[in-house]
């Protein structure tokens, strides 16, 4: 110590660690001054709050570790500011409110499906003063929904004010504990139990259910209390062997965490602006520590790995210009909310096959067992596989599991093939027509359709003809988000709410209403999602829901041109015109001579930045619209049509006939698709695709089926989507794992366009469908070729290839969208030779 000295003085004798240990002294005098000059006014007076809020927090001596008890620390940092707690707590400690909401929102779904068998008891550990309780009387009655409600808290000081707050609320239900949250038994406070129920074991695994109490809590809460106990492993054991079967535990508190931390992790929930650069783990790491605040990831990671994880959330705190990073969590119980039954029907779902259940398999790695030998026809999704593994582990299973229902099945975020998406959907609307997929498919309560999820529009049309399953698919996670939030939407919101979302496309109360009504039916990563993007989304300062992803890039640019060539007045007369002969009049002699002019193809719709970001046209697609209009070249001087010699579409390679070519093939394209649309179907009544493109939202009188009032009534009964699965994958995969001749129909929309005719992958596809395909089982495939060069595919394993719409002549309409030259029904005929075993 003594050969440190001299190296101390040297160091405060230079200029500058001088100035700054003068600076401090002179600002701990004037804080200490201007605090003990308005001690005497008002505990609520503003500018006293603040200054005695910095004192406490920066400059006052701590003196309460001489004793080494936690409660006298507890009391040396807390006695001096207790009053003004809450005053000087708003800003700093956000996502309180939030996570009071969604606590609140779990545990009314709860209540209503039966699962609080009683009035709830809930818990609030570190619940200082109060505060948390009185604000979830926003969200539920207390005094009412509550059997009892205990604050758990070490400070004397914050309870005392808590007791007041309660006494002068009446809230009689509602008990404030001065208790080390390690040794609170709820057993001690709860009258009339019998004596084996008073039994509780601290620290015993949570995966053993006989260690909880019987008395457990239905709801836990701990709000920034987590980083101030030195000691959170045994505290966070009671907590888990404290909550009940079905309870709910809620957490909100800052963190500092690096990516390499989680980033093998399958059970997080999500991972959203969930890494710390180093700069911000290492300031607020060390700020915290001032005020014996504990930041290090530890503490969250402890959280997710006893409970199950409903929902996560990393959010900053913006104060002063900064960022500070806290989280949100609400998990349930590792065990009892997922019991062996739903593994197995999680499996039996996705697969389409009834199956043993992943504890089935991990007892066999314990105890050998004789058991059956596999065969061709087990299939088991990778929501299985992952449970088997997490469970050999003793990991929690991923948030998957513990979703309220389980529509989203589990997927790898973190993969690269998910991530290439960038955490956006390009289709903000599905641009197939649903009323020509009802007449081809003639859907029934038999089938069973697997279809690609785009926006979802097409996969509620299918729900409201109820058949027996569908399964959505699509590998960009964001667009099964959006599915989602609508089915989420159709469970949980009227119909004027769900109008504002869906069809105007903006919502005055998006934020309340995720918090509030649709979190419980929303996946982990979809709610995280949400919450991340859903003002600038949904929000009324925002441009509407049909203005994000990247079809917004379209939506834009007609709003640009109309603007900038003044036709914006004509897109809006278009739109409004209540005949025919008027929409062609006003289509003709104003709007198509902008949107149609050779310029903008050639120059902005026609360069392939544009068709893959703003369209979703990939460059084989692409292909396939250059070489039919070549065919067209090739055959415009004889009698046949253009199709007559039978070329394929989209065995060249895009590009392939000249810029100048292409330029023109794509213009050709847009005029063989929006002139028939415009003389042939009336926009204000009965053609919302377009309408949606040049007004950025629908109308009253325009809109897809599934916003009609009486879509509503109908998707909101209770069992509406209880065959709904989400797949987010790829196509190939999610046959390869369906049990055979599982499918009655399959939609593919033009997803087969996007293969290359020199590679295997189409081939392979096609293998897949016909194994998941029953015999007479339909494929419903659109395409922007007239001949796609993969019908012969289709032919040669094992289907009948129909071209049942084309747009031949020129200016034929196959339907409201016409976007695609040719639609086809592919039929199974016959099986492919069995695998061998």
């Amino acid at each position: 110590m003594s050969a440190s000295l001299p190296a101390l003085s040297e160091a405060l004798l230079h200029p500058i660690n001088t100035f700054g240990a003068v600076a401090v002294v002179l600002a701990v005098s004037a804080v200490a001054l201007i605090a003990v000059t308005l001690g005497a006014a008002k505990s609520d007076n503003y500018v006293y709050q603040q200054l005695q809020f910095a004192y406490s927090c920066f400059f006052k001596p701590h003196t309460g570790d001489g004793t080494g008890n936690q409660q006298d620390a507890l009391e040396s940092f807390y006695k001096s500011q207790a009053s003004i707690y809450d005053a000087t707590r708003t800003k700093l400690l956000q996502g309180r409110e939030d996570m009071l909401a969604l606590v609140a929102a779990q545990a009314k779904y709860r209540q209503s499906n039966g699962q609080f068998k009683k009035k709830p008891i809930w818990v609030d550990i570190g619940g200082g003063t109060g505060w948390n309780i009185e604000q979830m009387g926003q969200q539920i009655d207390v005094p009412n929904f509550f059997h009892a409600v205990y604050l758990v808290d070490l400070s004397t000081s914050l309870c005392e004010i808590a007791t007041k707050r309660f006494e002068r609320l009446g809230w009689k239900n509602v008990h404030v504990i001065c208790e080390d949250a390690r040794t609170f038994r709820l057993a001690d406070h709860e009258a009339g139990l019998a004596e084996e129920q008073r039994d509780f074991s601290i620290g015993k695994p949570v995966y053993d259910v006989d260690s909880r109490d019987s008395v457990g809590a239905d709801v836990l809460t701990m709000s920034y209390s987590l980083s101030m106990i030195p000691e959170f492993h045994p505290v966070i054991d009671s907590v888990a062997n404290l909550l009940a079967a079905d309870g709910i535990i809620g957490v909100v508190d800052f963190y500092v965490q690096n990516k390499v931390e989680f980033q093998g992790r399958n059970y997080t929930g999500g991972q959203l602006d969930r890494h710390c650069m180093w700069i911000s783990r290492v300031f607020w790491r060390t700020w915290f520590e001032l005020d014996r605040v504990n930041l290090e990831s530890a503490r969250r990671d402890y959280i997710e790995y006893k409970f199950g994880t409903i929902l996560s959330a990393n959010r900053r705190c913006h104060l002063l210009g900064l960022r500070i990073p806290y989280y949100i969590f609400v998990g349930c119980t590792r065990t009892t909310s997922v019991t062996m039954e739903s593994i197995a029907s999680v499996d039996a779902a996705v697969t389409e096959s009834p199956f043993i259940t992943a504890l089935d398999i991990h007892a066999q790695s314990i105890t050998p067992r004789k058991v059956r030998r596999s065969s061709s026809t087990e299939r088991r999704s990778k929501a299985y596989e992952t449970a088997v593994v997490n469970l050999a582990a003793s990991m929690p299973l991923p948030a998957a599991y513990y979703q309220n229902n389980k529509t989203r099945i589990y997927y790898d975020a973190s993969l690269q093939k998910h991530k290439q998406f960038n955490d956006e959907y390009i289709y903000a609307f599905t641009w197939e027509d649903s009323r020509m997929d009802a007449r081809l498919l003639k859907i029934n309560g038999d089938d069973v359709i697997l279809a690609i999820t785009s926006a979802g529009d097409n996969i509620l049309s299918y729900a409201l003809e109820r058949p027996k399953r569908i399964h959505a698919v699509d590998l960009n996670p964001s667009q099964n988000h959006l599915l989602e939030l609508k089915v989420a939407a159709f469970k949980s919101l009227d119909y004027e709410d769900t109008w504002k979302l869906f069809g105007e496309g903006k919502h005055e109360n998006f934020h309340k209403l995720l918090l509030e009504k649709l979190s419980p039916h929303l996946s982990s990563h979809a709610f995280d999602y949400w919450l991340h993007v859903g003002e600038s989304t949904f929000g009324p300062k925002s441009q509407g829901h049909y203005f994000t992803g990247g079809s917004r890039h379209a939506l834009k640019l007609v709003k640009w041109i109309s603007g900038t060539l003044g036709i914006r007045n004509d897109i809006i007369r278009l739109c409004e015109a209540q005949t025919l002969a008027e929409q062609r009049e006003i289509w003709t002699k104003r709007v198509r001579k902008v949107l149609l002019s050779q310029f903008l193809a050639y120059f902005v719709v026609g360069t392939e930045q544009f068709l893959w970001k703003a369209l979703g046209v990939p460059g084989e697609q692409r292909a396939m619209i250059e070489e039919d209009f070549k065919h067209m070249l090739d055959h415009q001087n004889s009698a046949a049509k253009s199709d007559a010699a039978g070329e394929k579409s989209g065995e060249g390679e895009p590009g392939a006939v000249g810029p100048l070519k292409s330029g023109q093939a794509i213009w050709n394209y847009a005029v063989q698709t929006l002139d028939p649309v415009a003389n042939e179907t009336l926009m204000s009544e009965d053609n919302h695709y377009y309408l949606v493109c040049l007004l950025g939202k629908y109308t009253r009188k325009c809109h897809p089926t599934f916003l009609q009032p009486k879509s509503h009534a109908k998707l909101s009964q209770p069992n509406a989507f209880d065959g709904l699965r989400i797949h987010t994958d790829e196509l190939r995969e999610v046959f390869a794992r369906m049990q055979p001749e599982a499918l009655t129909i399959a939609v593919l929309m033009d997803s087969m366009d996007w293969f290359r005719p020199d590679a295997p992958d189409a081939a392979t596809q096609v293998t897949a469908v016909n194994r998941a395909m029953k015999i007479g089982g339909r494929v419903l495939i659109r395409s922007s070729g007239l001949n796609p060069w993969y019908m012969k595919t289709f032919e040669e394993l094992g289907f009948s290839a129909k071209r049942v719409a084309a747009r031949i002549p020129a200016g034929t309409c196959t339907d409201r969208v016409n976007m695609y030259a040719s639609t086809w029904i592919c039929t199974k005929t016959t099986n492919l030779a069995a695998e061998a075993e």
